[in-house]
Protein backbone atom coordinates (compact mmCIF):
# COMPACT_ATOMS: atom_id res chain seq x y z
CA UNK A 1 0.00 0.00 0.00
CA UNK A 2 3.05 2.52 0.15
CA UNK A 3 4.45 4.87 2.92
CA UNK A 4 2.82 7.00 5.34
CA UNK A 5 1.12 10.12 5.38
CA UNK A 6 2.55 12.39 8.20
CA UNK A 7 1.23 15.50 10.03
CA UNK A 8 3.61 18.43 9.52
CA UNK A 9 3.84 21.69 11.10
CA UNK A 10 3.18 24.65 9.22
CA UNK A 11 5.29 27.35 10.47
CA UNK A 12 3.08 30.29 8.97
CA UNK A 13 2.41 33.77 10.96
CA UNK A 14 -1.25 35.23 11.38
CA UNK A 15 -0.72 37.76 8.64
CA UNK A 16 0.13 34.74 6.03
CA UNK A 17 -2.85 32.70 7.03
CA UNK A 18 -5.66 36.03 6.68
CA UNK A 19 -3.41 36.62 3.04
CA UNK A 20 -4.89 33.49 2.28
CA UNK A 21 -8.54 34.56 2.19
CA UNK A 22 -11.05 32.20 2.05
CA UNK A 23 -11.80 29.51 -0.44
CA UNK A 24 -13.77 26.97 -1.71
CA UNK A 25 -14.34 23.09 -3.44
CA UNK A 26 -17.27 21.00 -3.12
CA UNK A 27 -17.56 18.00 -1.22
CA UNK A 28 -18.78 14.34 -0.69
CA UNK A 29 -17.42 12.77 2.68
CA UNK A 30 -18.66 10.97 5.81
CA UNK A 31 -18.81 12.24 9.16
CA UNK A 32 -21.81 13.41 11.08
CA UNK A 33 -24.31 10.60 11.34
CA UNK A 34 -21.90 7.94 10.70
CA UNK A 35 -19.42 5.65 13.04
CA UNK A 36 -15.73 6.60 13.33
CA UNK A 37 -13.10 5.76 16.02
CA UNK A 38 -12.01 8.94 17.99
CA UNK A 39 -8.27 9.72 18.30
CA UNK A 40 -6.95 11.88 20.76
CA UNK A 41 -2.76 11.98 19.38
CA UNK A 42 -0.49 14.17 17.71
CA UNK A 43 2.03 14.25 14.54
CA UNK A 44 3.45 11.61 13.82
CA UNK A 45 0.50 9.51 12.35
CA UNK A 46 0.25 7.85 8.90
CA UNK A 47 -1.79 6.64 6.87
CA UNK A 48 -1.88 4.45 3.67
CA UNK A 49 -1.00 5.28 0.09
CA UNK A 50 -4.80 5.80 -2.05
CA UNK A 51 -4.37 2.59 -3.63
CA UNK A 52 -5.76 2.70 -7.37
CA UNK A 53 -5.21 -0.69 -8.03
CA UNK A 54 -8.72 -1.98 -7.44
CA UNK A 55 -10.45 0.95 -8.89
CA UNK A 56 -8.52 0.48 -12.17
CA UNK A 57 -9.17 -3.27 -12.25
CA UNK A 58 -12.98 -3.02 -11.99
CA UNK A 59 -13.38 0.23 -14.44
CA UNK A 60 -11.17 -1.47 -17.00
CA UNK A 61 -12.54 -5.61 -16.15
CA UNK A 62 -16.16 -3.19 -17.51
CA UNK A 63 -14.60 -2.77 -20.91
CA UNK A 64 -14.04 -6.49 -21.76
CA UNK A 65 -15.22 -7.57 -25.46
CA UNK A 66 -15.06 -10.70 -28.03
CA UNK A 67 -15.82 -12.36 -30.86
CA UNK A 68 -14.93 -15.62 -31.65
CA UNK A 69 -13.28 -17.41 -34.18
CA UNK A 70 -16.66 -19.16 -35.94
CA UNK A 71 -17.85 -15.56 -36.34
CA UNK A 72 -15.08 -15.61 -38.76
CA UNK A 73 -16.81 -14.12 -42.49
CA UNK A 74 -15.30 -15.55 -45.72
CA UNK A 75 -15.56 -14.51 -48.83
CA UNK A 76 -17.60 -16.17 -51.46
CA UNK A 77 -16.58 -18.04 -54.33
CA UNK A 78 -15.79 -16.72 -57.43
CA UNK A 79 -19.28 -14.56 -58.67
CA UNK A 80 -20.98 -15.64 -54.97
CA UNK A 81 -22.31 -13.67 -52.16
CA UNK A 82 -20.35 -13.19 -49.00
CA UNK A 83 -19.94 -16.44 -46.76
CA UNK A 84 -21.95 -15.99 -43.51
CA UNK A 85 -19.92 -17.13 -40.34
CA UNK A 86 -18.99 -21.14 -39.43
CA UNK A 87 -22.22 -22.56 -37.61
CA UNK A 88 -20.85 -23.31 -33.56
CA UNK A 89 -18.61 -26.79 -33.53
CA UNK A 90 -18.11 -26.72 -37.61
CA UNK A 91 -14.55 -27.14 -38.62
CA UNK A 92 -12.90 -24.07 -40.48
CA UNK A 93 -11.73 -24.82 -43.91
CA UNK A 94 -10.67 -21.23 -44.53
CA UNK A 95 -8.42 -19.15 -41.85
CA UNK A 96 -10.38 -18.03 -38.62
CA UNK A 97 -9.49 -15.06 -35.86
CA UNK A 98 -10.99 -15.13 -32.54
CA UNK A 99 -10.71 -11.86 -30.97
CA UNK A 100 -10.93 -10.64 -26.72
CA UNK A 101 -9.97 -8.00 -24.98
CA UNK A 102 -9.90 -5.52 -22.53
CA UNK A 103 -9.47 -1.90 -21.45
CA UNK A 104 -5.69 -1.54 -20.22
CA UNK A 105 -5.91 2.44 -19.52
CA UNK A 106 -8.35 5.23 -19.53
CA UNK A 107 -7.87 5.28 -23.23
CA UNK A 108 -5.95 2.06 -24.14
CA UNK A 109 -6.94 -1.35 -24.92
CA UNK A 110 -5.32 -4.86 -25.45
CA UNK A 111 -6.39 -7.06 -28.20
CA UNK A 112 -5.55 -11.10 -28.16
CA UNK A 113 -5.78 -12.46 -31.59
CA UNK A 114 -6.42 -16.49 -32.29
CA UNK A 115 -5.41 -17.07 -35.61
CA UNK A 116 -6.20 -20.60 -36.47
CA UNK A 117 -4.61 -22.04 -40.23
CA UNK A 118 -2.78 -24.89 -42.01
CA UNK A 119 0.88 -24.85 -40.88
CA UNK A 120 2.85 -23.29 -43.21
CA UNK A 121 -0.16 -20.80 -44.29
CA UNK A 122 1.35 -17.20 -44.52
CA UNK A 123 -1.56 -14.61 -43.86
CA UNK A 124 -1.01 -10.70 -43.32
CA UNK A 125 -3.30 -9.55 -40.18
CA UNK A 126 -4.28 -6.24 -40.31
CA UNK A 127 -6.30 -4.29 -37.27
CA UNK A 128 -8.10 -1.68 -37.56
CA UNK A 129 -8.98 0.16 -35.03
CA UNK A 130 -11.78 2.24 -35.57
CA UNK A 131 -10.40 5.65 -35.07
CA UNK A 132 -8.48 5.98 -38.65
CA UNK A 133 -5.48 4.23 -37.81
CA UNK A 134 -4.40 0.38 -38.38
CA UNK A 135 -1.39 -1.90 -38.03
CA UNK A 136 -0.36 -4.97 -40.16
CA UNK A 137 1.75 -8.48 -38.52
CA UNK A 138 2.27 -11.36 -39.97
CA UNK A 139 0.96 -15.35 -38.90
CA UNK A 140 2.37 -18.06 -40.48
CA UNK A 141 0.33 -21.13 -39.56
CA UNK A 142 -2.05 -20.98 -36.41
CA UNK A 143 -0.09 -17.91 -34.26
CA UNK A 144 -1.55 -16.44 -31.03
CA UNK A 145 -1.08 -12.32 -31.35
CA UNK A 146 -1.35 -9.54 -28.85
CA UNK A 147 -2.16 -5.42 -30.16
CA UNK A 148 -2.05 -2.81 -27.63
CA UNK A 149 -3.53 0.52 -29.23
CA UNK A 150 -4.01 4.25 -27.21
CA UNK A 151 -6.89 6.10 -28.39
CA UNK A 152 -6.88 9.83 -28.56
CA UNK A 153 -10.43 10.47 -27.04
CA UNK A 154 -12.76 8.62 -25.57
CA UNK A 155 -15.76 6.77 -27.42
CA UNK A 156 -17.27 3.62 -28.92
CA UNK A 157 -15.01 2.33 -31.37
CA UNK A 158 -15.37 -0.94 -33.97
CA UNK A 159 -12.21 -2.75 -34.48
CA UNK A 160 -12.09 -4.75 -37.12
CA UNK A 161 -9.49 -7.26 -38.57
CA UNK A 162 -8.69 -9.12 -41.94
CA UNK A 163 -6.80 -11.74 -42.87
CA UNK A 164 -4.45 -11.24 -46.14
CA UNK A 165 -3.54 -13.97 -48.56
CA UNK A 166 0.79 -14.24 -47.69
CA UNK A 167 1.12 -14.86 -51.46
CA UNK A 168 -1.84 -13.02 -53.47
CA UNK A 169 -2.92 -10.26 -51.45
CA UNK A 170 -6.64 -11.33 -51.43
CA UNK A 171 -9.06 -11.66 -48.33
CA UNK A 172 -9.26 -14.96 -46.68
CA UNK A 173 -11.58 -13.76 -44.14
CA UNK A 174 -12.99 -10.83 -41.60
CA UNK A 175 -13.70 -10.85 -37.98
CA UNK A 176 -15.12 -7.75 -36.09
CA UNK A 177 -15.69 -6.33 -32.54
CA UNK A 178 -17.39 -3.58 -30.51
CA UNK A 179 -14.73 -1.53 -27.86
CA UNK A 180 -15.92 0.79 -25.17
CA UNK A 181 -12.80 3.04 -23.60
CA UNK A 182 -12.35 2.75 -19.76
CA UNK A 183 -12.40 6.39 -19.67
CA UNK A 184 -15.37 8.96 -19.77
CA UNK A 185 -15.87 12.61 -21.14
CA UNK A 186 -17.55 15.66 -19.79
CA UNK A 187 -20.87 17.27 -21.81
CA UNK A 188 -21.94 20.73 -20.23
CA UNK A 189 -25.81 21.57 -19.61
CA UNK A 190 -27.18 24.46 -18.92
CA UNK A 191 -27.98 24.02 -14.91
CA UNK A 192 -31.23 22.29 -14.86
CA UNK A 193 -33.43 21.03 -11.57
CA UNK A 194 -33.86 17.45 -11.68
CA UNK A 195 -35.29 17.00 -7.92
CA UNK A 196 -37.28 19.08 -5.81
CA UNK A 197 -39.15 17.21 -3.01
CA UNK A 198 -40.94 20.20 -1.97
CA UNK A 199 -43.00 21.09 -5.58
CA UNK A 200 -42.89 17.33 -6.92
CA UNK A 201 -40.06 18.05 -9.73
CA UNK A 202 -38.18 15.08 -10.13
CA UNK A 203 -40.36 12.98 -7.24
CA UNK A 204 -43.33 13.12 -5.20
CA UNK A 205 -43.95 16.16 -3.35
CA UNK A 206 -43.34 14.83 0.05
CA UNK A 207 -40.44 14.22 2.73
CA UNK A 208 -37.45 11.76 2.04
CA UNK A 209 -38.21 9.51 5.18
CA UNK A 210 -35.25 8.65 7.43
CA UNK A 211 -33.09 6.08 5.80
CA UNK A 212 -35.46 6.18 2.68
CA UNK A 213 -34.16 6.93 -1.26
CA UNK A 214 -34.63 9.47 -3.63
CA UNK A 215 -34.27 8.01 -7.16
CA UNK A 216 -33.32 11.06 -9.48
CA UNK A 217 -34.12 10.25 -13.03
CA UNK A 218 -30.55 11.51 -14.98
CA UNK A 219 -30.77 9.32 -18.60
CA UNK A 220 -33.89 11.09 -20.42
CA UNK A 221 -34.35 13.71 -18.20
CA UNK A 222 -33.44 17.35 -19.36
CA UNK A 223 -32.54 16.20 -22.99
CA UNK A 224 -30.06 13.78 -21.22
CA UNK A 225 -29.18 11.42 -23.76
CA UNK A 226 -29.16 7.61 -22.98
CA UNK A 227 -25.89 5.73 -22.36
CA UNK A 228 -24.79 8.31 -19.61
CA UNK A 229 -22.03 6.55 -17.04
CA UNK A 230 -21.81 9.50 -14.45
CA UNK A 231 -23.83 12.95 -13.47
CA UNK A 232 -22.50 16.13 -11.91
CA UNK A 233 -25.22 17.57 -9.64
CA UNK A 234 -25.66 19.88 -7.23
CA UNK A 235 -27.58 18.10 -4.34
CA UNK A 236 -29.15 20.28 -1.37
CA UNK A 237 -30.83 18.98 1.53
CA UNK A 238 -33.24 21.26 3.54
CA UNK A 239 -35.85 21.59 6.04
CA UNK A 240 -34.08 18.52 7.96
CA UNK A 241 -35.62 17.74 11.41
CA UNK A 242 -32.36 15.75 12.75
CA UNK A 243 -29.03 15.33 12.03
CA UNK A 244 -27.63 12.90 9.25
CA UNK A 245 -25.81 13.15 5.97
CA UNK A 246 -26.82 11.55 2.46
CA UNK A 247 -24.94 9.42 -0.09
CA UNK A 248 -25.12 9.24 -3.92
CA UNK A 249 -24.67 6.62 -5.55
CA UNK A 250 -25.69 4.96 -9.23
CA UNK A 251 -29.26 2.97 -8.44
CA UNK A 252 -29.29 -0.48 -8.28
CA UNK A 253 -25.74 -0.89 -6.82
CA UNK A 254 -25.07 -1.42 -3.09
CA UNK A 255 -25.39 1.58 -0.67
CA UNK A 256 -22.12 3.04 -0.25
CA UNK A 257 -20.48 3.96 3.50
CA UNK A 258 -19.01 7.30 2.71
CA UNK A 259 -21.15 10.55 2.57
CA UNK A 260 -22.11 13.71 -0.12
CA UNK A 261 -23.50 16.09 2.03
CA UNK A 262 -23.69 16.06 5.80
CA UNK A 263 -26.63 18.61 7.87
CA UNK A 264 -27.89 19.53 11.32
CA UNK A 265 -31.91 20.50 12.47
CA UNK A 266 -32.96 23.22 10.21
CA UNK A 267 -29.98 23.75 8.24
CA UNK A 268 -29.94 24.02 4.10
CA UNK A 269 -26.80 22.64 2.87
CA UNK A 270 -25.47 21.95 -0.64
CA UNK A 271 -22.72 20.24 -2.02
CA UNK A 272 -21.19 19.07 -5.54
CA UNK A 273 -21.48 15.76 -6.20
CA UNK A 274 -19.87 13.61 -9.37
CA UNK A 275 -21.67 10.46 -9.48
CA UNK A 276 -21.96 7.24 -10.97
CA UNK A 277 -25.63 6.72 -13.05
CA UNK A 278 -27.23 3.44 -13.00
CA UNK A 279 -27.44 1.30 -16.52
CA UNK A 280 -31.13 2.18 -15.89
CA UNK A 281 -30.33 5.93 -16.07
CA UNK A 282 -31.01 6.91 -12.33
CA UNK A 283 -28.96 8.07 -9.53
CA UNK A 284 -30.35 6.96 -5.59
CA UNK A 285 -29.94 9.59 -2.68
CA UNK A 286 -30.01 8.13 0.35
CA UNK A 287 -31.00 9.51 3.21
CA UNK A 288 -29.20 7.98 6.49
CA UNK A 289 -30.52 10.77 9.28
CA UNK A 290 -33.14 10.05 11.71
CA UNK A 291 -35.30 12.48 10.29
CA UNK A 292 -37.08 13.22 7.06
CA UNK A 293 -35.47 15.83 4.66
CA UNK A 294 -36.33 17.73 1.68
CA UNK A 295 -33.88 17.16 -1.42
CA UNK A 296 -32.71 19.01 -4.00
CA UNK A 297 -31.13 18.05 -7.53
CA UNK A 298 -29.50 20.47 -10.15
CA UNK A 299 -27.21 19.21 -13.42
CA UNK A 300 -24.58 21.17 -14.57
CA UNK A 301 -22.82 18.13 -16.90
CA UNK A 302 -22.51 14.49 -17.52
CA UNK A 303 -20.18 12.15 -18.43
CA UNK A 304 -20.11 9.61 -21.14
CA UNK A 305 -18.01 6.89 -23.41
CA UNK A 306 -18.87 9.67 -26.49
CA UNK A 307 -16.04 11.81 -27.64
CA UNK A 308 -16.73 14.98 -25.87
CA UNK A 309 -14.36 17.42 -23.32
CA UNK A 310 -11.69 16.07 -20.98
CA UNK A 311 -10.61 17.35 -17.94
CA UNK A 312 -7.43 19.42 -17.25
CA UNK A 313 -6.02 20.30 -13.54
CA UNK A 314 -4.89 23.16 -12.36
CA UNK A 315 -3.47 24.42 -9.24
CA UNK A 316 -5.71 26.60 -7.62
CA UNK A 317 -5.69 30.42 -8.80
CA UNK A 318 -8.11 33.03 -7.31
CA UNK A 319 -10.19 34.85 -10.36
CA UNK A 320 -12.95 36.83 -8.34
CA UNK A 321 -12.85 38.48 -5.15
CA UNK A 322 -14.96 41.22 -4.65
CA UNK A 323 -13.33 42.40 -1.17
CA UNK A 324 -10.49 43.51 -3.59
CA UNK A 325 -12.19 44.29 -6.79
CA UNK A 326 -10.41 41.44 -8.26
CA UNK A 327 -12.41 39.89 -11.56
CA UNK A 328 -15.44 42.45 -10.50
CA UNK A 329 -16.27 45.73 -9.12
CA UNK A 330 -14.87 46.38 -5.91
CA UNK A 331 -17.66 45.52 -3.14
CA UNK A 332 -20.12 43.44 -2.02
CA UNK A 333 -22.70 42.04 -4.97
CA UNK A 334 -25.96 43.76 -3.88
CA UNK A 335 -29.24 41.88 -3.18
CA UNK A 336 -31.04 40.03 -6.49
CA UNK A 337 -27.65 41.50 -8.30
CA UNK A 338 -25.26 39.98 -10.49
CA UNK A 339 -21.98 40.18 -12.38
CA UNK A 340 -20.03 38.81 -14.96
CA UNK A 341 -16.40 37.72 -15.17
CA UNK A 342 -13.80 36.56 -17.73
CA UNK A 343 -12.49 32.79 -17.67
CA UNK A 344 -10.92 32.21 -20.91
CA UNK A 345 -7.50 33.58 -20.96
CA UNK A 346 -7.39 33.66 -17.12
CA UNK A 347 -5.76 31.26 -14.57
CA UNK A 348 -4.55 29.09 -17.27
CA UNK A 349 -7.93 28.18 -18.96
CA UNK A 350 -8.01 28.13 -22.79
CA UNK A 351 -10.22 29.94 -25.31
CA UNK A 352 -11.15 26.24 -25.99
CA UNK A 353 -12.58 25.43 -22.66
CA UNK A 354 -16.57 24.44 -22.39
CA UNK A 355 -17.12 24.47 -19.02
CA UNK A 356 -14.83 25.05 -15.68
CA UNK A 357 -14.25 23.68 -11.97
CA UNK A 358 -14.60 26.49 -9.47
CA UNK A 359 -14.90 26.59 -5.79
CA UNK A 360 -17.20 29.48 -4.99
CA UNK A 361 -17.36 30.91 -1.27
CA UNK A 362 -19.69 33.97 -0.25
CA UNK A 363 -18.48 35.62 2.97
CA UNK A 364 -20.23 38.61 5.19
CA UNK A 365 -23.60 38.09 3.91
CA UNK A 366 -26.13 40.48 5.10
CA UNK A 367 -28.68 38.35 4.93
CA UNK A 368 -29.68 34.68 4.00
CA UNK A 369 -30.15 33.72 0.40
CA UNK A 370 -28.05 32.05 -1.91
CA UNK A 371 -25.58 32.34 -5.09
CA UNK A 372 -26.33 30.94 -8.26
CA UNK A 373 -23.19 30.41 -11.11
CA UNK A 374 -23.98 30.22 -14.39
CA UNK A 375 -22.96 30.91 -18.18
CA UNK A 376 -23.09 34.56 -19.38
CA UNK A 377 -25.22 35.53 -22.16
CA UNK A 378 -28.61 34.11 -20.84
CA UNK A 379 -30.70 34.86 -17.58
CA UNK A 380 -29.91 33.15 -13.77
CA UNK A 381 -31.85 29.63 -13.77
CA UNK A 382 -34.11 28.61 -10.87
CA UNK A 383 -31.19 26.11 -9.62
CA UNK A 384 -28.49 27.63 -7.04
CA UNK A 385 -25.14 26.15 -5.62
CA UNK A 386 -24.87 27.44 -2.24
CA UNK A 387 -27.34 28.50 0.26
CA UNK A 388 -25.89 30.83 3.00
CA UNK A 389 -27.25 32.43 6.54
CA UNK A 390 -26.52 35.82 7.65
CA UNK A 391 -22.82 36.47 7.99
CA UNK A 392 -21.83 33.20 7.21
CA UNK A 393 -18.67 31.68 5.37
CA UNK A 394 -19.87 29.24 3.36
CA UNK A 395 -17.72 27.55 -0.04
CA UNK A 396 -19.34 25.00 -2.49
CA UNK A 397 -17.80 23.52 -5.70
CA UNK A 398 -19.16 24.45 -9.19
CA UNK A 399 -18.77 22.90 -12.21
CA UNK A 400 -20.16 25.58 -14.62
CA UNK A 401 -20.77 25.81 -18.52
CA UNK A 402 -18.70 29.00 -20.03
CA UNK A 403 -20.57 31.22 -22.00
CA UNK A 404 -19.97 31.82 -25.46
CA UNK A 405 -17.93 35.26 -24.83
CA UNK A 406 -15.88 33.47 -22.49
CA UNK A 407 -17.19 34.54 -19.32
CA UNK A 408 -19.60 33.09 -16.52
CA UNK A 409 -22.12 34.85 -14.24
CA UNK A 410 -22.96 34.97 -10.58
CA UNK A 411 -26.40 36.79 -9.19
CA UNK A 412 -26.85 37.26 -5.34
CA UNK A 413 -30.32 35.60 -4.62
CA UNK A 414 -30.36 37.04 -1.14
CA UNK A 415 -31.89 40.63 -0.40
CA UNK A 416 -29.22 42.42 0.78
CA UNK A 417 -25.14 42.66 -0.38
CA UNK A 418 -22.71 39.78 0.06
CA UNK A 419 -18.79 39.22 -0.89
CA UNK A 420 -18.02 36.61 -3.20
CA UNK A 421 -14.79 34.48 -3.81
CA UNK A 422 -13.68 32.43 -7.17
CA UNK A 423 -11.30 30.28 -7.50
CA UNK A 424 -10.47 27.95 -11.04
CA UNK A 425 -9.23 24.48 -9.97
CA UNK A 426 -9.39 23.25 -13.33
CA UNK A 427 -11.43 23.36 -16.84
CA UNK A 428 -12.92 20.57 -19.56
CA UNK A 429 -11.83 21.19 -22.98
CA UNK A 430 -12.12 19.01 -26.23
CA UNK A 431 -8.39 19.15 -26.43
CA UNK A 432 -8.05 18.28 -22.25
CA UNK A 433 -6.40 14.57 -22.58
CA UNK A 434 -7.47 13.29 -18.95
CA UNK A 435 -10.83 11.15 -18.81
CA UNK A 436 -13.11 9.84 -16.05
CA UNK A 437 -12.44 6.64 -14.32
CA UNK A 438 -15.65 6.03 -12.17
CA UNK A 439 -14.91 4.16 -8.98
CA UNK A 440 -16.89 2.55 -6.02
CA UNK A 441 -16.63 5.50 -3.10
CA UNK A 442 -13.87 4.50 -0.83
CA UNK A 443 -12.34 5.92 2.66
CA UNK A 444 -9.16 7.11 1.91
CA UNK A 445 -8.45 8.01 5.63
CA UNK A 446 -10.25 9.60 8.81
CA UNK A 447 -8.25 11.08 11.59
CA UNK A 448 -10.85 10.04 13.87
CA UNK A 449 -9.05 6.95 13.28
CA UNK A 450 -5.66 8.01 14.12
CA UNK A 451 -3.85 8.82 17.45
CA UNK A 452 -4.98 12.20 17.19
CA UNK A 453 -6.80 14.80 14.73
CA UNK A 454 -4.80 17.12 12.33
CA UNK A 455 -3.09 20.21 14.42
CA UNK A 456 -4.13 23.62 13.69
CA UNK A 457 -1.42 25.34 10.53
CA UNK A 458 -0.37 21.66 9.94
CA UNK A 459 -0.54 19.40 6.54
CA UNK A 460 -0.60 15.88 5.78
CA UNK A 461 0.47 14.78 2.73
CA UNK A 462 -0.32 11.89 0.72
CA UNK A 463 0.53 9.59 -1.96
CA UNK A 464 -2.22 8.78 -5.15
CA UNK A 465 -2.28 5.93 -6.79
CA UNK A 466 2.09 4.55 -5.98
CA UNK A 467 2.97 7.55 -8.43
CA UNK A 468 1.47 6.57 -11.58
CA UNK A 469 2.02 9.66 -13.97
CA UNK A 470 -1.23 8.90 -16.02
CA UNK A 471 -3.12 9.72 -12.68
CA UNK A 472 -3.84 13.72 -12.95
CA UNK A 473 -6.53 14.38 -10.40
CA UNK A 474 -8.37 12.99 -7.91
CA UNK A 475 -12.31 13.40 -7.27
CA UNK A 476 -12.70 13.38 -3.28
CA UNK A 477 -14.96 14.23 -0.63
CA UNK A 478 -13.41 15.89 2.06
CA UNK A 479 -15.51 16.91 5.34
CA UNK A 480 -14.06 18.14 8.43
CA UNK A 481 -15.39 17.41 12.09
CA UNK A 482 -14.72 18.01 15.64
CA UNK A 483 -13.32 21.91 14.37
CA UNK A 484 -12.09 23.49 17.44
CA UNK A 485 -12.00 26.97 15.96
CA UNK A 486 -12.53 28.86 12.68
CA UNK A 487 -10.49 28.18 9.30
CA UNK A 488 -10.47 26.51 6.09
CA UNK A 489 -8.88 23.91 4.21
CA UNK A 490 -6.84 24.22 1.33
CA UNK A 491 -5.98 20.79 -0.92
CA UNK A 492 -3.08 21.44 -3.39
CA UNK A 493 -0.47 19.20 -4.80
CA UNK A 494 2.86 18.51 -3.37
CA UNK A 495 6.30 19.88 -5.17
CA UNK A 496 7.76 17.56 -3.08
CA UNK A 497 8.29 13.92 -4.37
CA UNK A 498 7.58 10.77 -2.55
CA UNK A 499 11.27 10.08 -2.53
CA UNK A 500 12.20 13.56 -0.83
CA UNK A 501 9.88 12.45 2.04
CA UNK A 502 11.00 9.05 2.02
CA UNK A 503 14.52 10.16 2.26
CA UNK A 504 13.94 13.21 4.51
CA UNK A 505 15.58 16.10 2.20
CA UNK A 506 11.51 17.73 1.32
CA UNK A 507 10.95 21.57 1.32
CA UNK A 508 8.17 22.80 2.98
CA UNK A 509 5.55 23.69 0.73
CA UNK A 510 3.61 26.74 0.10
CA UNK A 511 0.03 26.87 0.37
CA UNK A 512 -2.07 28.44 -2.66
CA UNK A 513 -4.12 31.45 -1.74
CA UNK A 514 -7.09 29.51 -2.50
CA UNK A 515 -9.70 27.14 -0.19
CA UNK A 516 -11.65 23.74 -0.41
CA UNK A 517 -13.82 24.67 2.44
CA UNK A 518 -14.47 26.53 5.28
CA UNK A 519 -15.97 26.11 8.87
CA UNK A 520 -16.67 27.23 12.24
CA UNK A 521 -16.58 26.08 15.78
CA UNK A 522 -18.28 22.82 16.25
CA UNK A 523 -19.50 22.56 12.68
CA UNK A 524 -19.43 19.55 10.32
CA UNK A 525 -18.42 20.80 6.98
CA UNK A 526 -18.06 18.69 4.10
CA UNK A 527 -17.10 19.68 0.33
CA UNK A 528 -16.41 18.13 -3.21
CA UNK A 529 -12.35 18.54 -4.02
CA UNK A 530 -11.24 17.54 -7.30
CA UNK A 531 -7.50 18.01 -6.68
CA UNK A 532 -4.77 17.71 -8.87
CA UNK A 533 -2.22 15.19 -8.42
CA UNK A 534 0.68 17.07 -9.79
CA UNK A 535 3.88 16.06 -11.48
CA UNK A 536 5.00 14.13 -8.24
CA UNK A 537 1.59 12.30 -7.41
CA UNK A 538 1.75 13.51 -4.29
CA UNK A 539 -0.82 15.54 -2.57
CA UNK A 540 -1.24 18.11 0.87
CA UNK A 541 -4.13 18.97 3.16
CA UNK A 542 -3.67 22.41 5.10
CA UNK A 543 -5.55 22.96 7.70
CA UNK A 544 -5.48 26.43 7.84
CA UNK A 545 -6.70 27.48 11.39
CA UNK A 546 -4.69 27.48 14.89
CA UNK A 547 -6.96 24.71 16.41
CA UNK A 548 -7.20 20.88 15.37
CA UNK A 549 -10.16 19.27 13.17
CA UNK A 550 -10.74 15.88 12.59
CA UNK A 551 -10.47 15.30 8.94
CA UNK A 552 -12.17 12.53 6.86
CA UNK A 553 -11.50 12.12 2.87
CA UNK A 554 -13.29 9.69 0.69
CA UNK A 555 -12.56 8.76 -2.93
CA UNK A 556 -14.80 8.52 -5.58
CA UNK A 557 -13.05 8.09 -8.95
CA UNK A 558 -9.84 9.90 -11.03
CA UNK A 559 -8.47 11.18 -14.27
CA UNK A 560 -6.30 9.59 -16.29
CA UNK A 561 -4.80 10.72 -19.35
CA UNK A 562 -4.86 7.84 -21.57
Amino acid sequence: MGGPVRNRRLMLSAAAIVAAGVGIVPGVANAAGQDGAKGTGGPGASVPDLDLTEAKAKAYKVETFSSPAAKTVHPAAKGGKQAAPLAEGAAATEPTVGLEGTATSAHGVQLQLAVTSDPGTALGVLVEWGDGSQVQVGANGPTNLTENHTYAKAGTYTIKVTLIDGSGGGVRGTNETVFRTAGNEFTPHAPTRLLDTREGIGAAKTKVPAFGTARVKVAGAAQIPAGVTAVALNVTVTNPAKAGHVRVYAEGGDVPTTSNVNYAPGQTVPNMVIASVGESGYVDIYNHGDGAIDLIADVTGYFSKSAASGYSSLNPSRVVDTREGLGTGKGQVPGFGNFSTQITGRAGVPSTAKAVALNVTVTEPQAAGHLTVYPSGGSAPTASNLNFTAGQTIANSVIVPIGSDGKISVRNGAGAGAHVVVDVVGYYSPESESALIRSFPNRWFDTREWDGPLDGRNYIYGRVGGGDPNVTALVLNATVTNTASTGFLTVSPDPNSWSAYEGGWETLPTPPNSSNLNWTPGKTVPNLVQASSGVNNVIDFWNMSYQTTDLVVDSFGFYAKN
